[in-house]
């Protein structure tokens, strides 16, 4: 098998195919056209998005052409929830976030080069399309039993299911028939969720053109416990940092499961196989010093947001806790940590024990007063002895944020409105 092939099966990262001895076959002829989808539904894709992304990277790294498509069309209609029906947002919110989203993820590839990568948006070729001929030149080739056999779709047939998000299947196949027709484009690759729309669309190909071509799509990462990877009890870990701060992000990875961890090393860091097998290693034989989580949270971090940011995510998580200058941090560093441990907004005047007590680190005023009085309780990493002490200017660092301590481990914040 492909060489490329075998380190994706590796890496966890082919769930299904079409065929993978064909695949291998076609790739060993040559650089292929393969592309994946991202539909505008949020202002950001996010770490579930990511996987896609960065297998995009690997099959250029690999010499391939990515075409890296964003749903103007599909984002409008949305692909069926089993939770229930899509809320419909305006054309004009749906095209800001295509724009955003293409330069997010366009972030990751080059544009550069014998196989530079290539961005599309189904709008194109789909808002000029009348209603005839899509029933006529698509609709036609699409057995409607089939497509009550869908999975969500049947498991939505009960509650009821619109139209509009039945169709949903007919436009994302167009897709890959419109790429194939224009570019030459042979592969499709997607997360396992999708691999109804992804076969459909290879289907399309074979019954409307006569053309064989190949589809691929990556497991659903999930936690230990079966949950969705890429959520937290916050919400949902996006790539823009507006959404999800560089150190909410590094904390994320730095907290993964040991159980899991070498996984998700697999999937997103371009690091060794041998290198990874290391890591598992020192994982099983000495899991307390978290080596794993932390090479996992420096070339996640370093991928999305750069390694400057990371650095700074870093030396905020060892400040925070006593073990680095918190006077050095940058403010939106200052402010994603604080955010991140749940700090308190305050306004106006405002002494210690209140300020222990507003970051959530004592329950209330008399605790706050014990802590000090036991030497247990930190401002800014300095011994608080005072407990009659006010905030004052000096004590927010970069005029905006104080952080509080109890102990080694209790942190919490407070942030100037």
């Amino acid at each position: 098998m492909n060489t490329l092939l075998e380190d994706l099966r590796w890496r966890g990262l082919i769930a299904h195919s079409t065929d993978l001895d064909a695949l291998s076959a076609h790739m060993d002829e040559g650089p292929i056209k393969f592309y994946v989808g991202f539909d505008p539904t949020a202002p950001s894709v996010h770490t579930g998005n990511l996987v896609q992304i960065l297998l995009a990277k690997r099959l250029q790294d690999a010499g391939h052409h990515p075409f890296l498509l964003v749903g103007g069309a599909t984002g409008l209609i949305g692909d069926p929830k089993e939770s229930g029906e899509r809320v419909m947002n305006s054309k004009e919110l749906v095209h800001g976030w295509v724009e955003r989203i293409r330069e997010q993820v366009g972030g990751f590839v080059s544009f550069d080069g014998d196989n530079a990568a290539t961005m599309v948006n189904n709008y194109d070729w789909t808002s000029s399309m009348s209603v005839l001929d899509f029933l006529r030149d698509v609709g036609k080739h699409f057995p409607v039993n089939r497509m009550l056999a869908r999975d969500v779709v049947a498991r939505r047939l009960e509650a009821g299911i619109s139209y509009t998000e039945f169709s949903y299947v007919l436009l994302q196949s167009m897709d890959y028939r419109e790429l194939n027709r224009r570019y030459g484009v042979t592969m499709q690759t997607g997360g396992s969720d999708q691999w109804g729309n992804i076969a459909a669309g290879v289907e399309l190909l074979r019954r409307s053109d006569q053309v064989k071509v190949h589809a691929m799509a990556t497991p659903l990462l999930t936690k230990a416990d079966g949950t969705k990877f890429g959520k937290t009890e916050s919400g949902t870990v996006w790539l823009d940092p507006a959404l999800t701060s560089p150190y909410a992000m590094y904390q994320f990875f730095l907290n993964a499961e040991d159980a899991k961890v070498i996984d998700y090393l697999k999937v997103f860091s371009f690091r060794s196989r041998e290198e990874i097998e290391e890591l598992e290693r020192a994982t099983v034989e000495a899991p307390f010093k978290r080596e794993a989580q932390r090479a996992l949270a420096d070339d996640v971090t370093d991928l999305v947001h750069g390694r400057s940011e990371r650095e700074a995510a870093a030396a905020a998580a060892a400040a925070l806790f006593g073990r680095g200058e918190l006077h050095e941090l940058p403010l939106p560093t200052l402010l994603g940590a604080a955010k991140e441990v749940g700090a308190a907004e305050v306004s106006g005047e405002i002494g210690i024990v209140e300020a222990l007590v507003a970051a959530g680190v004592v329950d209330s005023n008399g605790a706050a007063r014990r802590t000090i009085a036991d030497g247990g309780a930190y401002l800014n990493n300095v011994k608080v002895t005072d407990v009659d002490q006010v905030l004052g200017d000096a004590d927010y660092l970069r005029g905006r944020v104080a952080v509080v301590r109890r102990g080694r481990k209790t942190v919490g914040a407070v942030v100037r409105a």
